[in-house]
């Protein structure tokens, strides 16, 4: 079974990897955590895998990081460093039959002594009733459970094996690490890789963090026989790059909308730009992304420009009058507006506020000043009675009263002073000065 990295170890790739038969990945794999590169804040020795290694004592952990960063390697490593059994399982292949086969292993296993790390690769497909399925044999200490998965475990995984397990999040290769990997082919190889300086550069960021994708490259490379090393041109078209790692319906796809809303909020327009490039490039539904900034609009910037929500409408009209990729060019204009637009939250603060009020209030009548009488009955009620036209008023503005009786004037929208708004909030002062007045 293939794993993270490196994949998993079995009789078979031990044989080739003696024979150099197998992958260039296989034959790197590493010997012991030191040899693990990239994940240091792990398995160091401040690290919390190094700790357990040094207790010789380990507890159910899951490991969560992008594909090619050693998920599978830290887990058969652990279990070789404390001396216990190691067995796999991957969630996208077994079933309850093969959870229930794993089990029943590790309780003989027990019985003579011997205890098991159960890995379980790609965890978070299990079902929520297989995953609860873990709880028992974790809790009686049948399995040491090593869990690996790309998702985010808040969401993935169930509470009551979350709170048995430790998270440990692996970080995605920097260049430095993935230098290593490269130096280590070439040792192993015997032969330098023939690329330029450049090139090599290309190649490490081409490999987007993944160490396994990279070393494939690496190998392909190898297996070629070439006149003169490759400059990144040449490169690009020997090699195919690297998708980024990207779910339009997981946790991936959430942390890019945050960072382009938190970019635009923060009048970044270049970080947010890079943002909205992230999302597009990597296959975002381009109205999703339009949605969002039209919402983004009304919150963080509402009547300081209320220009800023006009541009998303004709945005989104654009886009759908010129497709891709014309009509991108548009949503780029409209996250460029909303990041250089002066900013204002108070539309979305006075939304709450005032919601709070109306479910706070209940069903409180407005006054009967300001409540239409298009019958005798109603106007025999004192409907109307009193209501003033603002616009026979000087200066269009009466200073009527417009709140339920017994409620005081509630205090919602506080305009800021930027933008139009700050022409909003002289407006409002001259008005409740004129009812203070009297008027």
């Amino acid at each position: 079974m293939a794993g993270d990295l490196f994949g998993e170890e079995t009789p078979t790739a031990r044989q080739d990897a003696a024979t150099g038969a197998a992958p260039l990945a296989e034959r790197l794999r590493p010997r012991s955590l030191a040899e693990v590169v990239g994940q240091e804040h792990l398995t160091g020795t401040d690290g919390a895998i190094g700790r357990m290694v040094a207790a010789g004592q380990l507890s159910s952990i899951i490991l969560w990081g992008p594909p090619g960063t050693g998920k599978t390697t830290i887990a058969r490593l652990l279990a070789e460093a404390v001396k216990m059994r190691f067995a796999a399982l991957s969630a996208v292949f077994s079933g309850v039959a093969d959870l229930r086969q794993a089990f029943a292993d590790a309780e003989k296993m027990a019985a003579t002594g011997k205890r098991t790390l159960l890995f379980v690769d790609e965890i978070h497909r299990f079902n929520r009733a297989q995953q609860d399925g873990f709880l028992p044999y974790v809790e009686r200490g049948t399995v040491v459970l090593v869990g690996a998965t790309t998702e985010n475990p808040s969401f993935a995984l169930n509470a009551a094996l979350l709170s048995r397990a430790q998270v440990l999040v692996l970080n995605r290769l920097g260049d430095a690490a993935l230098e290593t990997l490269i130096d280590r082919a070439e040792a192993e190889t015997g032969r330098a890789l023939p690329v330029t300086t450049e090139a090599r550069a290309a190649l490490v960021a081409s490999a987007d963090g993944d160490g396994r994708f990279l070393l494939n490259q690496v190998e392909t490379l190898f297996s070629v026989t070439l006149d003169a090393p490759l400059d990144p041109a040449e490169l690009a078209q020997f090699l195919h790059r690297r998708m980024p790692v990207y779910d339009r319906d997981r946790d991936g796809h959430y942390n890019l909308i945050s960072a382009l809303h938190k970019a635009v909020r923060g009048s970044d327009p270049q970080a947010a730009l890079y943002w909205l490039a992230r999302m597009l490039v990597a296959g975002e539904e381009p109205l999703y992304v339009l949605r969002r900034l039209t919402r983004l609009a009304s919150e963080d910037i509402g009547l300081a420009d209320p220009q800023a929500l006009v541009q998303c409408l004709a945005a989104k009209d654009a886009y759908q009058f010129l497709g891709s990729p014309e009509g991108e060019l548009a949503i780029v204009q409209a996250c460029l507006y909303l990041a250089t637009a002066p900013k204002s939250n108070a539309a979305y603060a006075a939304q709450k506020a005032a919601w709070s009020a109306a479910r706070e209030t209940g069903s409180l009548a407005p006054p009967a000043n300001i409540l239409n009488a298009p019958t005798k009955l109603m106007k025999d009620l004192g409907y109307g009675a009193g209501y003033s036209y603002d616009h026979d008023a000087p200066d269009g503005f009466s200073g009527d009263n417009y709140w339920p009786d017994g409620m005081a004037p509630g205090d919602y929208y506080r305009p800021v002073d930027r933008g139009f708004e700050k022409r909003i909030a002289e407006r409002m002062a001259w008005w409740d000065a004129q009812r203070r007045s009297g008027r």
